[in-house]
């Protein structure tokens, strides 16, 4: 129901029998996001007493970060972490709950882990399908000393901006130190922001342009018969729907206009 920097990828709100046999459920149409108020509905409830006792003393803000347990070949990404609401999660969506002092960096952790360079490193790692505790803590995720100011500022103000897009999420907004309306669903908008974070990201782990050609698609680097694949998927997903790999084009853009100088 959840995918990266989208708390309402999908709901159970009108899905068919035959969508639940396949474990498919109907995706939200942009139009319906745009709308600050929708929520997603689940399939089953908890009492709300029973989910604040389970928090009580393990976590005291009015959200949480979850990630997806289940990674498939079929998945255009590996490690897909996501801000939800205060509501009850399933185990097969294990949460990451984090020391109070780093609360402030909540946004660069966020991008961390929803970034193409974490990404690929995930898939060096995955054996199966089951992404589980003791692979997320093999990572490698940048220490909060590495973010200078600059960095922080740059990647909170697009995570802000591609999370907080309806009112159930405004208390991760204000902890965020922002208090205003949620922000429009805009998917070109949302595609930039994206891109950018990914350049950034690329850059503060160390790569080179070429590297993170590498990481984007080897083929591009070592021509079409080179027999590694990274983001298939997701590549021949965009080429369907855009007619192009945009991933690919919008983040080396994004690195030669903030990096190429």
């Amino acid at each position: 129901m959840f995918h990266q920097f989208d708390h309402r990828y999908s709901t159970y709100e009108d899905a068919t029998q035959a969508q639940l046999n396949v474990g498919i459920l109907p995706k939200p149409l942009e139009e319906v996001k745009q709308n600050p108020h929708f929520a997603v509905q689940p399939r089953y409830w908890v009492s709300r007493v029973d989910l604040k006792n389970r928090l009580a003393e393990k976590w005291n803000k009015d959200w949480l970060l979850g990630f997806r347990s289940i990674c498939r070949s079929t998945d255009e990404r590996t490690a897909i972490f996501s801000v939800l609401p205060k509501i009850a999660i399933g185990h097969k969506a294990p949460l990451v709950l984090i020391n109070k002092k780093f609360i402030s960096l909540i946004g660069c952790l966020l991008a961390n882990l929803n970034s193409l360079v974490f990404d690929f490193v995930t898939r060096q790692k995955m054996g199966g399908t089951d992404f589980s505790y003791f692979i997320l803590k093999q990572l490698p995720v940048l220490p909060p000393e590495l973010y200078t100011a600059e960095d922080i500022k740059f990647i909170s103000d697009r995570v802000l901006e591609l999370v907080y897009t309806a009112w159930d999420l405004q208390p991760f907004a204000k902890d965020m130190g922002y208090d205003g309306e949620p922000f429009i669903w805009n998917p070109n908008r949302r595609a930039l922001l994206r891109a950018e974070l990914d350049a950034h990201y690329a850059k503060l782990y160390g790569l080179t342009r070429d590297e993170l050609r590498y990481i984007l698609d080897p083929a591009d680097i070592y021509g079409a018969d080179f027999p590694s694949e990274t983001f298939r998927v997701l590549k021949n997903n965009e080429i369907k729907q855009f007619g192009e790999y945009r991933t690919q084009r919008l983040v080396l853009e994004a690195w030669d206009r903030m990096f190429d100088t």
